[in-house]
């Protein structure tokens, strides 16, 4: 079980730039191909930028061709909370932050091996820790 972080939107404004504000806490999505760690292939973890929880490995960083940072796992099951989407006239699957309840991104059933799904999320909600891998 994952201890929650609760706070009020005057509190995230307070922490975050207006673009993360707008993606983690509104729902947002950024502009394919505009993001940070689109084309990133640095070895290290990628954390929540709201509360740095361990949300993702290099190691399982995948080139979509989507524009996103995708991924074909997550750290760990507890380190995310998936939700149905029906916004924009489709049903999706959304991708929080277990631990803020950031919105990072959606998952789809066409990724790699051996997971076969596709973790596709917003590079303005997370932030890069290197490693030496």
């Amino acid at each position: 079980m994952v201890d929650k972080i609760k706070k009020s939107d005057e509190e995230w404004r307070e922490l975050l730039t207006e673009e993360q504000f707008q993606i983690t806490r509104r729902h947002g999505t950024e502009r394919p191909f505009s993001g940070a760690y689109c084309d990133s292939k640095a070895p290290g973890t990628y954390v929540c930028i709201c509360c740095g929880q361990p949300l993702f490995h290099s190691r399982e960083k995948f080139d979509s061709g989507t524009g996103w940072p995708s991924y074909w796992q997550p750290i760990s099951g507890e380190a995310i909370e998936i939700t149905e989407d029906s916004s924009h006239g489709m049903t999706r699957t959304e991708v929080h932050c277990s631990r803020c309840d950031a919105h990072l991104g959606h998952v789809f059933p066409d990724g790699p091996p051996p997971t076969g799904l596709r973790y596709c999320i917003n590079s303005v909600a997370l932030r890069a820790v290197p490693s030496d891998e």
